[in-house]
């Protein structure tokens, strides 16, 4: 996790999704229901890349606005919103109904599995036979029978109920700050965020403010995504709005119900769609256009009250075995002594 500085990762969402998001990729949508990557979803839209298979453990906005702009083919999920209820879908829905999008639908569990098991490096995953009950195991999309698969288990004899791991080729995902190199630190409900991008081949990280290393290093329990792994970082304060960032700013109920209704006709995406991502260049543009028609004070009351925790307390008496002048400090011996004391008995290995 220390810094590095061999690759300046920093860069506009522009540059960002132009060199690591291509057409007909695998892209997944790290954040699950709140927090999530609203700005890097629309400029994917912006730049029209298209023909992805589209991993999102939550279909809310972001999943809409993909599907709405033609940008995915095929989705994984667990679960879409229905903006415009029983009466009428949302654009995933409509989508479906046209024949132009299709769904492999899962568990909220067997999801997560799939990306564990890419995170950790399997090619599969055992998950609880349950499921073989229900229509999420008997109907099988254009996965077809690489959904799930029943094995044998080496160890009892016995079937058991396994899915394939998860490697998309990029993840995009937002988190509160990260550093110049890339060290992303997250912090509130969990979900599905660390093993997103963590199984991807490559990460796009978006976040509310770069900080210095040193603030990483002084809260290393909440980086969730190391340096090595990250591709490109984007600071882009209000990057998630209309959905909300623990720390920084609440659900906008307000705009988020617009876009509800707006998604429910297709007219509506499109004069939405027009308006708030193909009308507004970046995340400074949509703020500004924001505050133009609703007031700058709309986002004033979003913004969070400070509710800081207890600081913890990592010091300790030296960071090193080996003191100030080269000497072991339990022995009080230095390094060529001890490997000379080592060889004299033996003990030294080639």
């Amino acid at each position: 996790m220390e810094s590095s500085a061999i690759e300046n990762k920093v860069m506009s969402a522009r540059e960002a999704i132009n060199r690591f998001v291509n057409d007909n990729d695998e892209l997944i949508i790290g954040n699950y229901t709140v927090g999530t990557c609203c700005e890097l979803v629309y400029e994917i839209v912006r730049q029209k890349k298209k023909g992805f298979t589209l991993y999102s453990q939550s279909g809310i906005l972001d999943v809409d606005v993909l599907v709405n702009a033609g940008c995915i083919d095929r989705l994984v999920s667990t679960y879409v919103l229905r903006s415009g209820g029983k009466k009428g879908g949302g654009a995933v829905e409509r989508a479906m109904r046209a024949g132009t999008l299709e769904w492999e639908d899962y568990t909220n569990f067997n999801y997560n599995a799939r990306l564990v098991a890419g995170m950790h490096g399997f090619s599969f995953i055992q998950v609880l036979e349950g499921v073989m009950a229900t229509d999420l195991f008997k109907k099988r999309g254009f996965m077809g029978e690489d959904k799930y698969r029943v094995i044998q288990c080496p160890y009892t004899g016995k079937d058991i109920l396994t899915v394939p791991a998860a490697n998309p080729d990029v993840c995009i995902v937002h988190v509160q700050r990260a550093d110049r190199d890339g060290n992303a630190q997250y912090w509130g409900a969990m979900g599905s965020v660390a093993a997103a991008a963590l199984c991807s081949k490559r990460i796009i990280v978006s976040c509310e403010e770069i900080v210095e290393h040193d603030v990483i290093k002084s809260s290393p329990h909440l980086t969730i995504i190391p340096s090595y792994r990250v591709n490109a970082v984007v600071e882009i304060p209000w990057g998630a709005h209309p959905t909300e960032v623990l720390g920084y700013y609440n659900l906008d109920r307000f705009f988020y119900g617009m876009f509800m209704m707006s998604n429910a006709t297709e007219e509506g995406a499109r004069a939405w769609m027009d308006e708030w991502v193909y009308g507004c260049k970046d995340r400074e543009a949509y703020i500004d256009h924001y505050a133009q028609k609703f007031g700058s004070g709309m986002l004033d009351k979003l913004k969070a009250r400070a509710f800081f925790s207890a600081p913890a307390n990592y010091g300790s008496a030296f960071i090193s075995s080996w003191d100030e002048n080269g000497r072991e400090r339990t022995m009080g011996i230095t390094l060529e002594t001890l490997e000379k004391t080592m060889e004299e008995r033996g003990m030294l290995c080639e």
